[in-house]
């Protein structure tokens, strides 16, 4: 039977260029369509990437930002869902919420209890989930402002991320053993780090899902 597995993400899930365009990569660039291909038909892959998404902040200047308001109606509109990767934490990083690592790490960890409180699963179960910890800011030009000590923040994000995550018993991908943030703008991902995202993780997601 085919396994549904949804991306739940920011910018870097729905593919947004780091060149001062900031377009969409096509779906065969961003690193979900990759990831379609490379795992096959057997496996269904939903893109629910959103520009600016944070985990649990409402961001008082862009509407519709905060990741938690909308997951739950989410998973219920794609159900049954095997799997959920759930990448969110950048956004969190911007000045205007002034919040530590160990608070966006505690907003992962509200996401991860909705899911699992769920039965959006197979059999009316919750999905199974797979956390990943977003990679270190890289060099900000033109959102150093918006950012301000974002840079220092996201070095530390994954050990916080991972303290939520084995209290939950969840696994966790660091991606800053995959992949590197672009230096054009220092958020986002070039090509060819869309296409290593991918690969890790159709070598992954089948032993989730065993």
């Amino acid at each position: 039977m085919q396994k549904t597995v949804i991306c739940y993400g920011d910018s870097n899930t729905w593919g947004c260029d780091p060149a001062p365009t900031h377009n969409r990569f096509p779906r065969d660039i961003r690193w979900t369509g990759v990831l379609q291909k490379n795992l096959g038909d057997d496996y269904y892959v939903i893109e629910e990437g959103c520009c600016g998404r944070t985990t649990v902040w409402d961001d008082p200047v862009e509407e519709d930002k905060n990741g938690k308001t909308y997951l739950g109606p989410c998973i219920e509109s794609h159900r049954p869902v095997d799997l959920i990767v759930l990448m969110l934490g950048t956004n969190d990083l911007k000045q205007r919420y002034c919040v530590p690592p160990s608070d966006i790490a505690r907003g992962i960890g509200v996401l991860c209890k909705v899911i699992l409180h769920s039965a959006a699963g197979p059999n009316g179960l919750a999905p199974r989930i797979l956390v990943v910890a977003p990679p270190r800011l890289g060099r900000l030009d033109e959102f150093a402002e918006m950012f301000a000590g974002g840079d220092v923040k996201s070095k530390n994000l994954a050990a916080y991320y991972r303290k939520i995550t084995d209290e939950l018993n969840i696994p966790l991908l660091d991606a800053n053993t995959v992949v590197t943030t672009s230096d054009l703008d220092g958020l986002h991902w070039e090509q060819a780090e869309h296409a290593k995202f991918a690969r890790t993780l159709a070598d992954m997601i089948p032993g989730l899902l065993a």
